[in-house]
């Protein structure tokens, strides 16, 4: 007959190798997601496939697909080694990434690849990539790390301003370079942000504000680049075989799919009228075969995935976890959201993909490997809710505050 002892020391045994699993709610809804971005890369990409591939003729028409799918599985095996790593290494090795991404971002501008008149990859032979993906995640890293420690120091201008406003004003300059104007908006974004979440006071917001949009002014006059994309925003329809081609055969995506779509596979515009039909402009083919009600289902597991993602963060039993969880998942949802406002020209058209669906290999490997820093996250939670983390911190506070007050 086993003494109390024992049967104590089993149960936290037990309590403890259930804290090291990860979130499944998490876990399903990425690898659902990635799924569904498989085919319908497969769907809006086979005919440009076919016809062409970066200028040569003769590929097959599962060229894209064949090779997204090979990431895709290196993915999941990527998010689940990541989901392994504890917190405290990469809360170790954050600077040491941050001066990498830096570094690629210098290298871009020197031995880049150019597309269509930016310079923004890195060719690795097999593939390509955008330093600007390592950037966004080494973003969140970094700044999280420097917020646990200057902790009370944050609002001041020497601990909470001015080393932040250095990495980030290095960055915007060396992407502006490129020119990548959407990772810009994205990684000022992203650390404004983190900035938030870090306690600065809402002053420097408000300053920030004003001098980004007072740059974004001066670029839409000065730059021909931005002002063409902001001209064709407003009035599309105004030039249809020039600047306001892409986002009208989008419109037409969209609009042709109607409530229940034209089935899968059946897109119309996906047969070289769409430009980038199987990368940016993912979701107007997936409006136009899915419709309405298709295309609703894809952002409600996106929603879900995104409140489930905060809700892993408040949990966090310190800060850095919390940190690092808000601001992978706001940096998601920024994503989705820009991604899909630029299909439905609610935003001037930028190069933003949409995670898990848009065709790039080391771009969903980074996405994947930021899940698992979420996973990993997850399993740094004590299984019973009660215990620790800031989300049941608040709750206990509430409880307090509501029995003094009776």
């Amino acid at each position: 007959m086993q003494s109390s002892h024992d049967r104590s020391r089993e149960e936290r045994e037990q309590t403890a190798d259930r804290r090291r699993a990860v979130d499944l709610p998490f876990a399903l809804l990425t690898v659902l997601l990635l799924s569904i971005g498989v085919v319908m890369v497969l769907s809006a990409s086979f005919a440009s496939a076919y016809y062409d591939v970066q200028g040569e003729t003769g590929h097959h028409a599962g060229y894209f697909f064949s090779r997204q799918a090979v990431f895709a599985a290196a993915g999941v095996a990527v998010m689940l080694l990541f989901s392994l790593i504890p917190m405290e290494t990469y809360r170790r090795f954050s600077g040491a990434l941050m001066i990498v991404s830096l570094l690629a971002l210098g290298a871009v501008l020197v031995v880049g690849t150019v597309v269509n008149g930016a310079r923004r990859w890195i060719s690795l032979g097999f593939t390509t990539f955008q330093p600007s993906e390592i950037t966004k995640i080494a973003i969140i890293l970094y700044f999280s790390a420097l917020i646990c420690k200057y902790k009370d120091r944050m609002r001041t201008f020497r601990w909470g301003i001015a080393p932040f406003a250095a990495v980030l004003g290095t960055v915007a300059v060396l992407l502006v370079l490129e020119p990548h104007f959407s990772a810009t908006i994205i990684i000022l974004t992203i650390g404004a942000a983190m900035l938030f979440l870090g306690g600065v006071q809402l002053r420097w917001f408000i300053g920030g504000g004003a001098l980004l949009g007072a740059g974004a002014v001066l670029a839409v006059l000065l730059v021909p680049y931005v002002g063409q994309r902001v001209a064709s925003f407003r009035d599309p329809f105004s030039d249809l075989t020039g600047d306001g081609w892409q986002i009208v055969q989008s419109l037409y995506a969209i609009g042709s799919g109607g409530l229940t779509g034209l089935g899968l596979g059946r897109s119309r515009q996906k047969y070289l009228y769409l430009p980038e039909e199987h990368n940016d402009f993912i979701f107007s083919v997936l409006c136009e075969e899915l419709g309405f009600i298709g295309a609703s289902v894809i952002l409600i597991l996106f929603a879900m995935l995104i409140l489930r993602g905060y809700y892993l963060a408040m949990r966090a039993p310190d800060r850095y976890g919390f940190l690092v969880g808000c601001g992978i998942t706001t940096m998601l949802a920024l994503q989705v959201i820009l991604n899909v406002a630029v299909c439905t020209n609610l935003v001037p058209c930028t190069g933003i993909s949409l995670p898990f669906f848009s065709y790039g290999g080391t771009a969903l490997l980074i996405q994947m490997a930021e899940a698992g820093m979420i996973l990993s996250l997850s399993r740094e939670i004590p299984f019973a809710p009660e215990e620790t983390g800031l989300l049941s911190r608040f709750g206990k506070k509430k409880e307090q505050r509501s029995r003094q007050s009776i």
